[in-house]
C-alpha cells in the first residue's frame, strides 16, 4: 500500500474546551463548511472531553464523522477514582480513544509501560488508540528526537509484538493489526505554542516512524499504518503536511475549536 492508499485521518483533539451547549452549533458551522463528499474521503473524528462524549457521538453519527475519548484506563475495573474504561467508552458507542497524549505524559505522570498496557486493553476492547510520540524542544536541541520517540513508539510496538494476537471481547481477530492503531507523532515543543515543524523536520520524523514499525512489527504493518502529525497544524501549513510521502492526517488541538479552520483542514486533506 502506497501513502496515496492510506485514507486520509484528520482528528480534532478538544482536550478540556467546548461546552455541551457549544455542540451542535459547532457541527453545523462545520458541516456547513465542508466540501461536499470530503466524509467519504476523509476520516474526521473528534476527541471529547468525557462529559461532552455522548452529545459529541450524536452529533457525530448523525453527519458521518466519528466520537474518541481522549484517554482510558488499562484495567477493566477497579478503585480508580476519575478513570475510565474501555468497556465503559464501549458501552457508550465509543471506538477510538487517545492514548499517551503528551499532556497526559506531562502532567500525569503516564509512562511508556502505561501506555503500551492501554493500546493493548484498546484494541483488546475493539477501541482504536491513537498512541501518541514525540519530543520536547530539550530532547530535540539536544540531538535525541530519534532515540525519545523510538523509544516511546518501541514500548508500545514490542509490547503487541510480545503480546501476541489479540482476541478481544466481542470475539474480533485483528489479523491486521495496522487496521487497529493509528500513531500521531506530536513534537512537544510545537503542541500550542504557535511553532510548527517544518516539512522536512515532520517528513523525516514519519519517515523514521514507519522505519520503526518495519523494524518491530514488518513491512505489511509499517507500510498500511496510519501516522498523524500533531503540533500546531493548522489551515496554512496542513496541505504541505500532507504532501509528504509518510504523513497521513493531523491530530489538530487548537484548530480543531474553530468550525471554519478545522473544516478548511479537512478540505485540504481531500485535495
Amino acid at each position: 500500500m502506497t501513502a496515496s492508499k492510506r485514507k486520509k485521518l484528520l482528528a480534532g483533539n478538544w482536550k478540556m474546551n467546548m461546552r455541551l451547549a457549544e455542540i451542535e452549533p459547532f457541527f453545523t458551522a462545520f458541516s456547513a463548511a465542508l466540501r461536499p463528499g470530503v466524509s467519504n474521503h476523509v476520516d474526521i473524528l473528534f476527541a471529547a472531553p468525557f462529559t461532552q462524549l455522548h452529545a459529541t457521538l450524536a452529533a457525530t453519527r448523525a453527519r458521518g464523522f466519528a466520537a474518541a475519548a481522549q484517554n482510558m484506563h488499562f484495567e477493566a475495573s477497579g478503585a480508580f477514582t476519575g478513570e475510565v474504561s474501555a468497556m465503559m467508552l464501549t458501552d457508550i458507542g465509543i471506538r477510538t480513544t487517545l492514548v499517551g497524549h503528551s499532556e497526559r505524559r506531562q502532567y500525569f505522570a503516564e509512562t511508556d509501560d502505561s501506555v503500551a498496557k492501554k493500546t493493548i486493553t484498546a484494541i483488546s476492547n475493539a477501541v482504536t488508540p491513537v498512541v501518541c510520540v514525540g519530543e520536547t524542544l530539550e530532547e530535540r536541541k539536544s540531538g535525541a528526537t530519534f532515540q525519545v520517540v523510538s523509544h516511546q513508539l518501541g514500548a508500545v510496538l514490542n509490547a503487541l509484538k510480545n503480546h501476541g494476537p489479540v482476541q478481544n471481547r466481542e470475539g474480533f481477530y485483528p489479523g491486521d493489526l495496522s487496521d487497529s492503531i493509528v500513531i500521531a507523532y506530536e513534537p512537544v515543543w510545537a503542541i500550542g505554542t504557535g511553532l510548527s515543524a517544518t516539512l522536512e523536520q515532520a517528513q523525516e520524523v514519519h519517515g523514521f516512524i514507519r522505519k520503526v514499525c518495519d523494524e518491530i512489527l514488518g513491512s505489511e504493518f509499517a507500510v498500511r499504518a496510519r501516522i498523524l502529525y500533531g503540533g500546531s497544524a493548522n489551515p496554512a501549513n496542513i496541505a504541505g503536511l500532507l504532501s509528504q510521502p509518510d504523513i497521513d492526517g493531523g491530530l489538530v488541538g487548537g484548530a480543531s475549536l474553530k468550525a471554519a479552520d478545522f473544516a478548511a483542514m479537512c478540505n485540504a486533506a481531500m485535495s
